[in-house]
């Protein structure tokens, strides 16, 4: 996912249940503790896990990594007992690309192997180059003019964003007792009486940086530079990756590109700036799908047994597309894992469901949430128009899972104060595992945003950061050593709940107002 946002709160909801005139919720205590002994007692929460990462590998939007965890999560899901198991078209996407090889090394003033990957959507060497390395440090146009005739046939080294410092704060944390009363106490921002000065001015700073890294891409390459070698940050070897290039079908060609660990690319950087000649030895190899330019969701469902309510529909979902520099385990295989492993819970456990259950496996969520807005949009709404179909009725919720691997420690209410007093219900059961709280903060940058927009109820669990964003989130070091089983199992646990549920209930879920949508001028 994209790093999580909090957003302005749109109200206020305490853990207590007096606060709000209420009917507590018709828990099934037997229900309950059928989820909980073939959750925790025969999971195979890991094994999709594993399946998913070591396996399938990276699986970036489009790729054959992707079209391979399609295929098998489609399979898996039959093998579980769920029918209709589809891998849906969305819409257009663009181009696939996938790495065939990568190698980056110092080659002078003496060899040491680096680490680093290929940023996505960007061409081959056509080959190995080792070349002399040039450091392009320029903060205006005018200084990048200074770079003029020297890049031709040169390996161009960028800035480092963040220089690292010591660390003394551990890379993992979970929420603490008072980090998540905040969350349940926490009370509407208020309006802002006139635009901030200092935000507008941030934002054209953005703006004016974002420009000057496109005329620096641009002038690079009209210099005749053979490659790059940049950096977005991390530390300690990790570093993140993302894009070097549009994926669209007609993209504009683009140099060849690796990022780098932040502590290769200040040694180059000083290296340089030293006087010291400089030389690296790099080859990439990359290959462009261009056949099928479609992107897919995985779609499969347990059906409801009520003769009235089965038409209605519980949706569960997590993406499951990844970045490629690492195999996705916490961003979102972790998630995709446990709504696989929530929805076998359900079919194992033997329950009667009076609604449909449908899972839904997203594509393309990192290049903008692509595959669950492509679904909204074809079988519930348009969020431009708000144009509604039949089926945006029929649905009583979608529940998401995309904050990484830890356990579960309660749900954003997503500014529903309706919903929050029966999620507060929901989650007694799970006391003794830590998930209690209910907060009406609104997460944003994941899929159930898809569902919000157009007035669906979409949420999000809670889960304890753990090294998500520390070490994990789009980096090289998103592997699966990095989840925690126990964690996983609780987190099945407790969707396999909510979905039960939700399903089970004489009403669907209640509804915030829909959206206003601005008609055009």
């Amino acid at each position: 996912m994209n790093r999580l946002l909090l957003l302005t709160l749109t109200g206020v909801f305490a853990l207590s249940a007096p606060a709000f005139a209420q009917t507590a919720e018709k828990l099934d205590p037997g229900a309950m503790a059928k989820i909980k002994d073939e959750g925790l007692n025969r999971s195979q929460v890991m094994a999709t896990a594993f399946y998913l990462t070591d396996v399938c590998g990276p699986r970036l939007a489009n790729s054959d990594g992707l079209k391979r965890a399609n295929e098998w999560t489609k399979s898996q899901l039959t093998k579980f007992g769920l029918a209709n198991a589809t891998i849906e078209p969305w819409g257009d996407f663009g181009r696939g690309w996938d790495i065939e090889k990568s190698y980056v090394a110092l080659t002078a003033p003496y060899y040491h192997a680096m680490i680093g990957a290929p940023k996505a959507w960007t061409p081959g060497t056509a080959g190995a180059l080792r070349k002399s390395v040039v450091y392009v440090k320029a903060t205006t146009e005018a200084e990048l003019e200074q770079f003029k005739g020297r890049l031709r046939d040169k390996i161009v080294v960028l800035p480092v964003p963040v220089v690292p410092k010591p660390s003394f704060e551990p890379d993992a944390k979970r929420y603490s007792d008072e980090e998540l009363q905040k969350l349940a106490a926490a009370k509407p921002a208020a309006p802002a009486a006139a635009a901030d000065p200092a935000a507008a001015e941030r934002l054209s700073q953005r703006r004016a940086q974002a420009a000057l890294r496109t005329k620096m891409a641009e002038f690079i390459q009209s210099e005749g530079a053979a490659a790059v070698l940049s950096n977005r940050g991390g530390t300690d070897g990790t570093f993140n990756t993302s894009n070097g290039a549009p994926y669209a079908a007609d993209a504009k060609p683009a140099l060849p590109e690796i990022e780098m660990s932040t502590e290769d690319q200040l040694r180059l950087i000083r290296l340089a700036e030293a006087g010291v000649p400089v030389e690296v030895e790099m080859e990439t190899r990359t290959r462009f799908q261009t056949q099928d330019l479609k992107g897919y969701n995985v779609i499969a469902e347990i059906p409801g047994s009520d003769r009235k309510l089965k038409s209605e529909v519980v949706m569960l979902g997590g993406h499951l597309d990844s970045w490629h520099a690492a195999t996705g385990a916490t961003d979102n295989a972790a998630g995709c894992a446990v709504m696989m492993e929530a929805v076998r819970i359900l079919q194992a456990s033997g329950l009667k469901l009076r609604r449909t259950i449908r899972i839904a496996l997203w594509g393309e969520e990192e290049q903008g949430l692509h595959g669950s807005r492509g679904y909204v949009k074809n079988h519930f709404a348009d969020p431009a128009t708000m144009v509604r179909l039949p089926a945006h009725e029929k649905l009583s919720a979608y529940f998401n899972l995309d904050n990484g691997g830890g356990k579960i420690r309660g749900i954003y209410a997503q500014g529903n104060e309706a919903v929050a007093p029966i999620f507060t219900d929901w989650l007694q059961p799970f006391a003794d595992m830590g998930a209690t709280t209910v907060t009406l903060r609104n997460t944003g940058s994941t899929d159930h945003i898809a569902f919000d927009a157009v007035g669906l109820p979409g949420f999000q669990f809670i889960q304890d950061g753990l090294d998500y964003g520390s070490r994990t989130h789009h980096t090289n070091q998103d592997t699966y050593d990095r989840l925690v089983p126990e964690d996983l199992k609780q987190a099945s646990v407790v969707v396999a709940a909510f979905v039960y549920n939700a399903a089970m209930r004489d009403q669907k879920l209640p509804r915030k107002a829909l959206p206003v949508v601005a008609k055009p001028q």
